[in-house]
């Protein structure tokens, strides 16, 4: 999403943080909600084009929304009418505007319950599992099997063990990938909740797990380089010999003993 996609997005978004605040327990609801709008929009191409028509009057496309989906919360039905008004470059970004406003319903809901962070380590704890079973990521990811068999194999692996915001988010990334890919779809939801406690994510690789004072210095570090806080998730792989691995978002720290053998290596077969 770019240009006035981007630009639209971010102030519909903005202003639906206000209904977020004070949504408390419906957050989960309006969530739900939102993600069945995406489903509508993603099924109907005459509907996302009636809806993103920019000849059309933004008046007219928010009584379309309010015919089509009155039985829908009001603060639903608002931010629909908002994000119909606004202007799109391309039909398919109102409906991925849809999905993230309701990732955010669904995140505001685990941070009124004081979740947020466990939501966190759960889907770190997800990604890091499916990372390392590849044949469990393949068929969760099969889009040759049926939406309710990708399901069954989720309820069989998770079944029970995750919050509900979590179960809720795997639901929709694993029943209704959208053109994505689990893992980036997971990292994602990552992104997002740490966004909304104003954080970024620290994904660290070590040889062995960090103590207590470590990860207090680290988080230091990173309060120092980045001017916030960063929630820091930790992988033990003894394979890197020493040293950490540490990535925000795009950005890489390798000080593992194992890459600069691997420098070396490089720099003597030239």
């Amino acid at each position: 999403m770019r240009g006035t996609s981007q630009a639209s997005h971010d102030a519909v978004l903005r202003g639906f943080e206000t209904v977020l605040i004070g949504a408390g327990k419906d957050g989960l609801a309006i969530g739900d909600q939102l993600f069945s709008v995406v489903d509508a929009l993603d099924a109907s191409g005459s509907l996302r084009r009636a809806l993103t028509d920019p000849a059309r009057p933004g008046t007219d496309k928010g009584d379309l929304v309010r015919a089509l989906f009155g039985k829908l919360d009001a603060p639903v039905q608002d931010i629909l009418v908002a994000l119909v008004t606004a202007r799109w470059s391309d039909e398919e970004d109102l409906a991925q505007s849809v999905e993230n406003a309701g990732v955010a319903a669904v995140l505001a809901y685990a941070e009124s319950k004081g979740e947020l962070i466990a939501l966190e380590e759960e889907l770190f704890r997800v990604e890091r599992l499916l990372s390392g079973e590849r044949e469990l990521l393949v068929a969760m990811s099969n889009r040759s099997a049926t939406k309710q068999a990708r399901l069954a194999l989720l309820e069989g692996v998770f079944g029970g063990k995750l919050n509900t915001v979590t179960h809720a988010l795997l639901i929709r990334a694993v029943g209704v990938p959208r053109g994505r890919r689990l893992m980036p779809a997971i990292e994602a939801f990552l992104v997002s909740a740490a966004q909304r406690r104003d954080r970024s994510i620290a994904n660290v690789t070590a040889a062995v797990e960090l103590s207590a004072a470590q990860r207090t210095r680290l988080a230091s570090i990173l309060l120092d380089a980045y001017g916030r806080e960063v929630q820091i998730n930790v992988a033990v792989d003894p394979e890197v010999i020493g040293g950490i691995r540490v990535q925000v978002g795009s950005e890489v720290v390798d000080g593992t003993i194992l890459s600069r053998l691997d420098q070396a290596r490089r720099r003597l077969v030239g």
